[in-house]
């Protein structure tokens, strides 16, 4: 099982969860229509899309989900019904990149 970034990440992406994240399996989702999807500005210039968990590098170790300042991240299995889709969008976001994109897109706290 593993954790999944839902809506209020985006146009957020609090860097909070990251932070004490033990294996770096956070990256960027600079989709953009993510946003117009929700009609969010990102807050910071540029910084668009979301924060997603990649399933297969999350340890499931609870770390990130009380760090969390909009309440975006939830156990696979606790995602809201409103947001299940998220739980198929965190997976597919980082299924399509290459290795190299990957490591591109990795958030760590050496940001």
């Amino acid at each position: 099982m593993t954790y999944v970034v839902t809506e209020p990440c985006i146009g957020t992406k609090d860097r909070s969860c990251v932070e004490v994240c033990p294996v770096d399996c956070f990256f960027n989702n600079k989709e953009s229509a993510l946003n117009a999807q929700v009609s969010k500005e990102p807050a910071k210039a540029g910084d668009v899309g979301m924060l997603v968990i990649h399933p297969d590098e999350c340890i499931h170790c609870g770390a990130c989900e009380p760090e969390c300042p909009v309440d975006a991240i939830f156990e696979e299995d606790d995602v809201p019904e409103k947001w299940k889709s998220y739980i198929e969008l965190n997976a597919q976001a980082v299924a399509k990149l290459s290795e190299a994109e990957l490591e591109a897109n990795r958030v760590t706290m050496k940001e």
